[in-house]
């Protein structure tokens, strides 16, 4: 997350307001803010991929936050910035952002990205598709990832039998229940807590 805040700008006196940049552009407007001075809040996420953990991405794409003394009679042209596209605003009426709501979403996102950014989590129970080496299997999930760079623990189906296995979980696509009817998992037990199909020397055993 990048807050811009140097003390050769221009007053930062006022309240938050949320102008929108052109698509893709919201690196670029946010470095002829900070040229011109102003004050803004560019929040930003880590976003986890295959290839790299340290990425970023904006958390809303086209949208930036600027403060400035709108009831005051301060109305930035934009000049400086041609990236930026003008005001969220109704009508004439351009709405602020609460102080509270700016600190409490500045606190969010360094929380998001000190736990490993955006990544997708599946949790025990759901049903994913693993692709892995142009091979398509389906699989139960069992434990889920602890981070970005952990594996997912899964069930997946091999030769009508179930195998425990660890994989990324960019391997992993959610499957709905359309997918679901057409590749079955067997179920994993018997009844009594009898495991099917797994070859495995832990046994589950339950009261009769």
């Amino acid at each position: 997350m990048v807050i811009i805040d140097k003390t050769n700008q221009r007053r930062a006196t006022g309240k938050w307001y949320v102008i929108r940049v052109e698509p893709r552009a919201d690196s670029l407007a946010a470095r002829e803010l900070d040229q011109a001075g102003y004050e803004i809040l560019f929040p930003r996420v880590k976003i986890a991929s295959a290839n790299s953990t340290d990425s970023a991405a904006p958390l809303f794409p086209g949208y930036l936050f600027l403060k400035c003394d709108l009831e005051g009679g301060e109305r930035p042209s934009f000049r400086e910035a041609p990236h930026v596209s003008g005001w969220v605003n109704f009508g004439s009426f351009v709405p602020s952002v609460p102080d509270e709501t700016v600190a409490e979403l500045t606190e969010r996102v360094q929380e998001i990205n000190s736990h490993g950014g955006l990544w997708q989590r599946f949790k025990p129970g759901d049903r994913v598709l693993v692709s892995s080496n142009k091979v398509q299997t389906l699989a139960e999930v069992v434990e889920e990832a602890k981070s970005p760079e952990s594996r997912v623990r899964v069930l997946l189906q091999f030769m009508d039998r179930l195998i425990s296995a660890q994989v990324p979980w960019q391997d992993l696509q959610a499957v709905g229940d359309a997918s679901a009817e057409v590749v079955r998992i067997p179920r994993r037990t018997r009844g009594k807590g009898r495991w099917i199909g797994i070859k495995s020397s832990r046994t589950r055993q339950t009261s009769p």
